[in-house]
């Protein structure tokens, strides 16, 4: 959360605030105070933070202002108002060069690196995909976000590819596409563990976790409806000992859906930091595995993921588009220093 600017008691009008942040409770939200509420969905914040913006008339519910002690109640909408726009919103043109994979007209597509974020948000207002988009192009339609040529997005630490728009119709054609589940992605993922299936299809809602603000999780059973449906199609592509090369197709674009769905059948992502995969979590205790581990982190050095494959139909020809984005070379040492150590391990026995 930001900081708050100015102190004391805060009464400006609502007409002239700017929405920092909006949440709606789950209607199984059990009476929470709001301060710990927003502490689980606001990265970053401190409670006095927030305890200080409930103080200055920042905290509203159903847009009434409240006290920090307000208890959150199911379908409650929780809103954070300050008297200036959010950072995100203040876009600065960069220029941060692109790896244009293909352009017309009307849309791009791009190979994002890792460790650039797609847009701005709390903690990263530079420096990102949309900072080098509107240097490098003008008027670029706005998404339902207001963020602009912005279709859909990947992780800051997930490489490859996205498209982008270029004008309007392009904008509400490729968003209906992934609405309606009939673009085509597909993932390449390193992960922990020996898979025993070669393929198969892993469904459970996605929602934010309940104890773990960074974190989503899947919800089962009576508390599915904490989360939204994702669906994700996996199969192997080599079976590396410890772990296991795999490819992922998207059927739905949930936040962190492959990070999540993948450690909830038990096979998280390697390298993946927010969902444990940095911890050793197969293999040997002999010191010797635990280096050669440790070397792989250090060649990568983030969660091993990469959109390696983008398809969807043309928004003005109809043409069917289909992109492939090589596998970074960071990801593809891993993958041959985890094969040469199976082939030795198969050597012998």
């Amino acid at each position: 959360m930001e900081e708050q600017k100015g102190s004391g008691d805060f009464d400006a009008n609502e007409d002239d605030l700017y929405e920092h942040h909006r949440f709606v409770a789950g209607p199984g939200q059990v009476p929470l105070r709001v301060d710990k509420f927003l502490m689980n969905f606001v990265e970053n914040a401190t409670r006095n933070k927030i305890q200080q913006a409930a103080k200055d008339g920042s905290v509203f519910v159903n847009d009434i202002p409240v006290k920090s002690n307000y208890k959150v109640k199911p379908n409650d909408v929780v809103r954070v108002l300050f008297a200036y726009p959010p950072y995100e919103n203040l876009l600065t043109p960069e220029n941060i060069p692109l790896d244009i994979v293909y352009e017309d007209d009307v849309l791009l597509v791009v190979n994002k690196p890792a460790g650039m974020v797609v847009h701005p948000g709390h903690g990263n207002y530079s420096g990102t995909l949309i900072n080098a988009l509107i240097y490098h192009f003008d008027n670029l339609p706005n998404n339902s976000s207001d963020r602009p040529g912005l279709v859909h997005r990947i992780d800051k630490d997930t490489s490859g590819l996205l498209v982008i728009a270029k004008t309007e119709e392009a904008m509400t054609h490729l968003s209906r596409q992934f609405f309606n589940k009939t673009s085509r992605r597909e993932y390449v993922a390193l992960v922990w563990g020996n898979i025993e299936e070669e393929e198969g299809t892993i469904e459970g809602n996605i929602g934010r976790h309940p104890k773990n603000r960074l974190q989503n999780t899947v919800f089962e059973g009576d508390d599915a409806e904490k989360g939204k449906p994702a669906i994700t199609h996996y199969k192997v592509l080599e079976r590396l000992g410890y772990v296991t090369l795999v490819s992922c197709r998207l059927e739905t674009g949930r936040t962190h859906q492959i990070r999540v769905h993948m450690k909830y059948i038990g096979h998280t992502l390697f390298n993946d930091e927010r969902y444990g995969g940095e911890k050793i979590l197969k293999g040997t205790t002999f010191t010797k595995y635990k280096q050669f581990v440790e070397n792989c982190f250090k060649i990568l050095p983030r969660q091993a993921l990469h959109a390696r494959t983008l398809g969807f139909e043309h928004p003005i020809t109809g043409e069917s588009m289909h992109f492939e984005s090589t596998i970074p070379d960071d990801i593809q040492q891993c993958v041959e220093r985890w094969s040469n150590y199976a082939k030795n391990q198969l050597d012998q026995k």
